[in-house]
């Protein structure tokens, strides 16, 4: 299924407008996202590409392991829901975020930490936000896509505005724009996140699988 290897669909699908590709080895461009991809049951040579295309790499691939050549820095436990069924809605505050936003979107991301958000990452889907005062202290948006499904990403708030619920209506009102296209939302959340946890399968987030992301340099 193509969610197992999610980022090779993503890139060899709906975003590979965003991939730089050395012969089976690809990436996002590196100011999109971190993300790199191989095949299902990658050869030393698809290796060598990758080490070739990007040096230091994130993998988000269940079991694999890399050969010699290759140190693994970070070993991160990940779990993967899939929210087919779940009850998403529009938000009567919520805006569209443009690259005009991006600015305030690296600041937000910087300060809450929801994960790797760079300058383009705002090509890979849409954002939307929730801005108090002028200034933008909630967002959600779409990371991933390949077909029939779309991540959901980014979700953060900033201090100054917890407890008012606006990461989940973000949330909420990502998967109804991915359920109005006729796809089904999908995410990631760390294991160790237990409250993230408690919140998506409350939500009705179905966990699919337990899967991994491997931070790697090659040597």
């Amino acid at each position: 299924m193509s969610l197992d290897n999610a980022v090779h669909a993503a890139l060899t699908g709906p975003h590979a407008h965003l991939a730089e590709r050395q012969g089976n080895a690809l990436r996002y461009q590196p100011d999109v996202s971190p993300f790199t991809a191989l095949p299902d049951d990658p050869s030393e040579a698809d290796w060598k590409d990758l080490a070739a295309l990007s040096p230091r790499t994130a993998l988000n691939r269940p079991g694999i392991e890399p050969p010699d050549g290759w140190l693994v820095e970070t070993r991160m436990q990940v779990r993967q829901y899939v929210g087919d069924g779940i009850a998403a809605a529009p938000d009567a505050e919520a805006v569209r975020l443009t690259a005009e936003d991006v600015p305030e979107m690296l600041e937000l991301t910087d300060l809450t930490k929801p994960g790797p958000f760079l300058p383009r990452t705002i090509e890979m889907g849409t954002y939307l936000g929730v801005r108090q005062g002028g200034r933008l202290v909630a967002m959600a948006g779409e990371r991933l896509r390949l077909p029939g499904w779309t991540e959901i990403s980014a979700v953060c708030t900033h201090p100054d505005a917890q407890g008012q619920g606006l990461g989940t209506r973000l949330l909420l009102a990502v998967a109804h724009g991915i359920q109005q296209r006729g796809e089904s939302p999908f995410l990631h959340v760390l294991a160790s996140n237990t409250n993230a946890v408690r919140l998506y399968e409350n939500l009705g987030f179905r966990l699919r699988r337990d899967t991994e992301v491997l931070v790697l340099s090659a040597y």
